[in-house]
């Protein structure tokens, strides 16, 4: 936990680029001084003076040690504040908060790593450490849905894996346009073809909650054990430090125990609504 944890720091925004009708990716750089390390997985809170704070996953590189990037979906009033922000505007940062995808641990186990939608930004830190290290790695495959093929986000660094011998990626969109050359359909249902040795593999999910349950029970199915999946859970945090009980989820909150949970920790009750 930062030493000032409620105390935001001001950021200025260094680059912005819109990747998708109502997403929008920021890089941002400190007043003064550098951002402190994080780990893939874990999250900030983004303070949009006068009106609000939310959490967003970093979606850059932990070896970037220059600025935070976020990828931020513009869906309520915090995130489409952020979202109009402009290079040179300011902002409230606190963090890093919360829990890592297990990048050190799955050295030497197949990795299999399944996104849907925008869940692939809290992937991405997670991807890119993979790769930077590829040789510490048994397979790395990464399965990846979305709507359409508009709505496909990192379009061209998904391109730069998919020319990568030493990695496999697939891709689906639920609805196909012209054009389309890939997979139609759900991402779970690519599972059964991934290849990879499921009693040595670490898989790594992230979401919606109804995708990541029909993952899981693919993932099952392939002989994947509980405590080999990793989830990125996602609530509504607030204070981000377990204290004020908004995103809690059974005995556990999600802010200081999550985002990135161990399935066999959570999975008596992950199909249990508002726990």
């Amino acid at each position: 936990m930062p030493a000032n944890a409620f105390t935001p720091s001001v950021y200025r925004v260094a680059r912005r680029r819109r990747e998708l009708a109502g997403v929008v990716t920021l890089e941002l750089a400190p007043l003064s001084g550098a951002p402190p390390a994080f780990a893939p997985g874990q999250f900030n809170m983004l303070y949009a003076f006068g009106v609000g704070e939310v959490a967003v996953s970093m979606s850059g590189a932990a070896s970037d040690t220059d600025t935070f990037v976020h990828t931020v979906r513009e869906v309520g009033a915090v995130s489409r504040a952020l979202g109009q922000l402009r290079p040179g505007a300011t902002l409230g940062v606190r963090g890093p908060f919360g829990t890592a995808w297990p990048v050190a641990a799955a050295a030497g186990t197949d990795v299999l790593i399944v996104a849907g939608g925008l869940g692939l930004a809290p992937l991405r830190p997670a991807i890119r450490a993979i790769l930077a290290e590829r040789a510490r790695y048994g397979r790395v495959t990464i399965l990846f849905g979305c709507r359409n093929p508009g709505e496909m986000l990192y379009r061209s660094e998904l391109a730069q894996w998919r020319r990568r011998f030493d990695v496999d990626v697939e891709v689906t969109v639920d609805h196909a346009e012209p054009g389309w050359r890939g997979h139609v359909g759900v991402v779970p249902a690519l599972i059964a073809q991934a290849e990879f040795d499921p009693r040595e593999t670490t898989a790594l999910v992230c979401g919606p909650e109804i995708m990541m349950r029909f993952v899981l029970s693919a993932l099952r199915e392939r002989g994947v054990a509980d405590e080999h999946i990793y989830l990125s859970m996602e609530r509504n945090m607030k204070c981000a430090i377990g204290l004020c009980g908004h995103c809690q989820f059974g005995p556990a909150f999600i802010c200081k125990d999550g985002p990135v949970m161990r399935y066999d920790a959570i999975a008596g009750i992950f199909t249990v609504r508002e726990v």
